[in-house]
């Protein structure tokens, strides 16, 4: 079934679109009903040589296996005949004007499936995954958009999971990387080429036994309509979201006198966390509120004195609102009022109201239905809720305010702190990508956090994430993965795609770092913002725990990003002075209980320096003062020396977390400390001694290992590693 507007073009004249850009087809001759058919056929057949296919093929003719429209492995003229006469008496009056197709009978073990899919959101992406009957139910794809450089192509034939695919294959040689990449441009130079392609479908792309590849089936599909976007520029210069994020003076519109009300919450934060601008506050009743001695309305406030408004009013006032503070001068104003999208029709009409009449008085509208933000650098936290953060590099983005404050909960535990938070609400005027676009000229910015669900404009989105990620890393959590909508029913490439397939593709190709969850994205993000770019992927693991050296080997080994190295020699002599011989002697570096009071720091040193060496990850911190703990709580404390011992085991583990920091610095290498006591224990010494120093501590070998993966692969795209 195609969807209404849309039309497809036959086999044939899809293949020969698609040959003008470089795709290879195997051999063919299309067969007319004019004359003699059956004759023909087997004419043809005869000339390209057997074995052949035949098809039954034609304009309304989709996918022709499911029909039994396919004949394969004809070889003789009477198979070919007999099989022309079957599928022309197949032909129904739907179908239209058919035609077979006589194709040379190429073979391969192994099979992909390619084409183009537009998006609604995102515009148009190249397709490349597992081909063949089971496209749909291994389902091993990736989308790259258009356009689609070499390089970009090669990349894309990565991203599939399955890559002992393209190896050499039972007795078959690899499959040729360049011919499939080239394969894949051209399909991106044909979509670039006519604006009403909406899919290509090309599957299977066939492996020959030398590795070379051959196309052998494809469908075109055209849209008579041109997707179209209502969207209209936004003003969002930095000096409105300075207004935002470094106001002179704040108001609290519609502050309350009970503590249970936003309009108290607010105030109540605003002040606490010690924001130094000017307070102001509206209260109807004049009341004074928190030692705010409130006025009647906006207008009686003074002039150019105040840039945040943080309304906490019902939705029927807010149109007001909005005018009472153009009058003033207040260029943002952030909305904690529900009523409106997200409440049906009625909701959407006012929300659109209250857009209009913020773009009509050109002020920086946050919101509806926002929970707050949170700008460290002057102690704002304008919320209806906490926490408040430390002050630190990592700025959040999000559509929803509990992720907001779930970061910001991660900031507090682990000490790693945030420069900028803030929740989008309804984002009726300024969503993610435009406070994205202020995060990459925020000095106080380092690392951008990003939750995304609904997505209102593709373009505009992916855009945003490639500008950011071009001066900074950006880390993503999305929720919502779902099928697209308007897909053709009719294409392969569109049955493979989703949503979250699409995302995946926009994220890797403008180089943001996209996790699945709240906790790996601040494990990432803290990575971004405490430790160096890893210069290239050798990683060395430095351990005094056996068992989480070995779990965090498989990790690394498992992601197939970093390289666990083999030890080289003079390396591997230089710690064998240190240590006793039954430390492992290779990577990872487990000291098998051999350490004595200097060994960690100069064994962690010999693998810093060494040029061979990319990145550390440190385990066993804190056992030591995990020891001392106990011996503290057992009624022996202080007496029989241990008070002596207790103070040189926490010394120790404090000793240790700051020599890595230390080391990092010096060197310029990555250096990621993990213990569970991280998060079992944040009042050990040596965990402490990690935040101390301004880094996260990881909870486990494991999460180290994945979140310095990322910060790899990142580094690669930026061009900073190897």
């Amino acid at each position: 079934m195609i969807i209404s507007g849309q039309t497809t073009l036959s086999e044939t004249k899809s293949k020969s679109l698609l040959q003008q850009f470089g795709v290879v087809f195997a051999a063919e001759i299309e067969v007319t009903t004019d004359g003699d058919p059956i004759k023909n056929a087997v004419k043809a057949a005869e000339q390209i040589g057997f074995p052949v296919v035949v098809k039954l093929c034609g304009d309304s003719i989709a996918h022709k296996t499911e029909r039994g429209l396919v004949r394969l492995g004809l070889g003789s003229a009477d198979a070919t005949a007999t099989a022309a006469r079957e599928l022309l008496a197949k032909a129904t009056v739907d179908d239209g004007d058919v035609s077979l197709l006589i194709a040379k009978m190429e073979s391969g073990k192994r099979e992909f499936i390619a084409g183009v899919l537009r998006d609604p959101q995102f515009g148009l992406f190249v397709m490349l995954g597992l081909g063949g009957i089971y496209a749909e139910v291994i389902a091993d794809v990736a989308f790259a958009p258009v356009p689609l450089t070499k390089p970009d192509a090669l990349a894309l034939q990565g991203r599939l999971r399955q890559q002992k695919i393209f190896d050499d294959f039972r007795g078959e040689s690899a499959v040729s990387k360049d011919e499939l990449a080239d394969a894949l441009v051209a399909l991106s130079k044909a979509a670039e080429s006519d604006p009403s392609f909406s899919s290509i479908d090309i599957n299977p792309i066939l492996v020959r036994s030398d590795g070379s590849i051959v196309a052998v089936d494809a469908l075109v599909v055209k849209d008579a309509l041109t997707p179209s976007k209502d969207f209209q520029p936004l003003n969002t210069t930095g000096r409105f979201f300075e207004s935002l994020f470094n106001p002179r003076g704040v108001v609290v519109v519609g502050a309350s006198t009970h503590p249970g009300k936003f309009g108290f919450v607010s105030l109540h934060n605003l002040i606490s966390c010690g924001y130094k601008g000017q307070i102001f506050a509206t209260h109807l009743e004049l009341a004074e509120v928190l030692g705010v001695q409130s006025v009647a309305t906006i207008d009686d406030l003074p002039e150019n004195e105040i840039d945040l408004a943080f309304v906490c009013t019902p939705a029927s006032t807010n149109i007001s609102i909005l005018e009472a503070c153009a009058r003033k001068n207040i260029r943002s104003v952030y909305i904690t009022s529900a009523g409106y999208g997200e409440t049906g029709e009625s909701g959407v009409q006012a929300q659109k109201l209250l857009k209009d009449k913020a773009r009509e008085l050109d002020i920086l509208l946050i919101g509806p239905n926002g929970q707050g933000l949170v700008s460290t650098p002057v102690n704002l936290c304008a919320q209806i809720v906490g926490p408040y953060p430390p002050k630190g590099a990592i700025s959040v983005a999000s559509q929803s305010g509990n992720f907001v404050s779930s970061f910001m909960n991660y900031a507090r535990f682990t000490n790693v702190g945030i420069a900028r938070a803030i929740s989008a609400g309804n984002a009726a005027c300024t969503g993610v990508p435009e406070v994205l676009d202020f995060f990459a000229t925020d000095g106080a910015t380092s690392v951008a956090l990003v939750y995304l669900e609904g997505i209102q404009d593709g373009e505009k989105l992916a855009s945003s994430m490639k500008s950011i990620s071009s001066v900074k890393p950006l880390v993503v959590v999305k929720g919502g993965s779902t099928s697209s909508g308007a897909l053709a029913a009719a294409s392969h490439t569109g049955a493979l795609a989703s949503n979250d397939r699409v995302f995946d593709g926009v994220c890797f190709a403008n180089g943001v770092t996209r996790v699945a969850s709240a906790e790996e994205a601040f494990d990432v993000a803290a990575t971004f913002a405490t430790q160096p770019l890893p210069k290239g992927p050798n990683v060395v693991v430095l351990t005094t725990v056996g068992g989480w050296g070995v779990v965090t080997s498989d990790a690394i080994s498992n992601d197939n990003v970093l390289k666990l190295i083999s030890l080289p020699q003079d390396l591997s002599e230089a710690i064998s002075a240190l240590l006793p011989d039954r430390w492992s002697h290779n990577n990872p570096v487990d000291c098998a209980g051999g350490e004595t009071r200097d060994t960690i720091p100069e064994v962690m040193r010999l693998i810093a320096t060494h040029p061979g060496v990319d990145s550390i990850i440190f385990l066993g911190l804190g056992i030591q003062s995990n020891q001392a703990r106990l011996m503290t709580e057992g009624h022996f404390y202080p007496d029989f020396g241990l008070e002596r011992i207790v103070s040189y085991h926490q010394r120790q583990d404090e000793r240790f977390a700051q020599v890595a920091f230390e080391l990092s610095t010096e060197t310029g290498k990555p250096i990621l400390v993990a213990t569970e006591l991280g998060v079992a224990d944040v009042n050990n010494p040596g965990v402490k001694a990690v935040q101390e120093s301004g880094r996260l501590c990881y909870a486990n070998g494991q999460r180290a290992a994945r979140a310095l993966a990322l910060s790899y692969q990142y580094s690669k795209w930026r061009g900073v590693a190897k």
